[in-house]
């Protein structure tokens, strides 16, 4: 018979072993440790992280009553990695490296950190690898020979999200949402 603790992540309950509620905290503690970024910012980083704990840990156990186990917070945590891409104590630096370097699917958002406008030219170019120039150019050539330019940019602005956490950066750039990689968005320096 285990101890479990019930706790609220990003606004979701869940209930985990007393052992992997431990490592999780001690997880989060060393990942605030690591953050090389100015105060004001570690909480949004934090608050990113615990969202994206909380979206892996729903993968896991789903919405059911099923309590979260220490292997759970394991594989969450080597998921993950921390801020400065070294690996955690404990960790091995092959499966730190292994993470970071995997490719997750890229999604469309409105890249407002390159924004002429609304981002939306900026977000389709990285949606679709090509030079931000040339969606630029079209979009304009669309607009002079018609009006469809106008409603096609009108109706992504509206519809498409825009990117304006790390998480979403992530994810617009087709990389997996890593400690190390969120942790570059939230400093304003991502090269690839």
């Amino acid at each position: 018979m285990k101890k479990v603790v019930n706790i609220s992540l990003a606004g979701r309950s869940y209930t985990l072993e007393e052992d992997a509620y431990s490592r999780l905290s001690l997880y989060l503690e060393n990942f605030r440790r690591r953050l090389s970024v100015p105060e004001f910012q570690t909480k949004e980083i934090m608050d990113e992280i615990e969202a994206r704990i909380a979206e892996l840990f729903s993968a896991q156990v789903g919405d059911s009553a099923r309590v979260v186990s220490l292997a759970i917070v394991e594989n969450v945590a080597a998921e993950l990695g921390m801020p400065d891409g070294s690996p955690e104590a404990g960790e091995s630096a092959g499966a730190s490296a292994q993470n970071s370097s995997s490719t997750a699917s890229r999604k469309l958002y409105r890249d407002m950190d390159n924004k002429s406008i609304a981002g939306v030219c900026a977000g389709l170019a990285l949606y679709l690898g090509i030079d931000i120039t040339l969606v630029r150019v079209v979009m304009i050539l669309a607009l002079v020979l018609g009006s469809a330019g106008f409603w096609i940019y009108l109706i992504l602005w509206l519809v498409v999200p825009k990117a304006d956490t790390p998480s979403k950066k992530c994810e617009m750039h087709g990389i997996p949402a890593t400690a190390e990689n969120m942790s570059r968005f939230a400093r304003g320096k991502y090269n690839r």
